[in-house]
């Protein structure tokens, strides 16, 4: 069975979307995480088997709040860091077809992830690069815990890194077309045109 992973922090003002508080305010970047983690979770939920990996765990109420309205898994994140966080809950599914998105990356459609999963028959890692040169969905269906050692999470690096892994490890893998994700304020004109048609149904 197919199972698609999204990984989402509690929308805690301060702690989430902290690159765009400058911008939004600590209040305004929580609200805008909450709406696309809303928005991921309903184009794919009632597509895909959904597993919701909330960090730092699954207890607050927006989670509990998503769990009902889109009929899906609540999940607690676990590990050191991002990459160990990533590894667990990937190895958790083997040896199911697995696909891990974040819930930044409003450009991402269902017949992206049915490429990738369509992929898995074929590769061994399926990847879908970002323009800031990290990678915004990874793919697998065996434990590969070498791809997320000692990456530098958040740089510029992360994409060319884990590729340079692949290629060490001698792993097959697919690349996806480019896509953007929202982490800057340079990136909040792009996400309007998306995102806010959506609002006010979840307001």
């Amino acid at each position: 069975m197919n199972t698609l992973q999204i990984f989402a922090k509690a929308p805690i003002a301060g702690k989430a979307k902290t690159r765009l508080i400058k911008t939004l305010g600590e209040q305004g970047a929580a609200y805008l995480h909450q709406k696309l983690v809303k928005y991921c979770l309903q184009k794919f939920g009632h597509i895909f088997s959904v597993q919701l990996w909330c960090y730092p765990d699954e207890l607050h109420s927006f989670f509990t709040e998503c769990k009902t309205k889109f009929n899906i898994s609540l999940h607690q994140q676990h590990g050191y860091d991002l990459g160990e966080r990533m590894a667990n809950a990937l190895a958790s599914t083997v040896p199911h077809p697995t696909v891990l998105i974040g819930t930044d990356c409003p450009s991402l459609t269902v017949a992206i992830l049915q490429e990738a999963f369509t992929a898995l028959q074929q590769y061994q890692v399926v990847l879908g690069p970002a323009e800031d040169g990290g990678y915004v969905l990874i793919g697998m269906q065996q434990q590969l815990p070498e791809l997320f050692v000692d990456i530098p999470w958040g740089s510029s690096l992360v994409l060319e890194t884990t590729r340079s892994r692949l290629r060490d490890l001698q792993l097959s893998w697919y690349e996806l077309p480019i896509q953007w994700d929202v982490d800057r304020p340079d990136d909040l004109p792009r996400l309007e045109n998306i995102v806010c048609p959506l609002w006010n149904e979840y307001k």
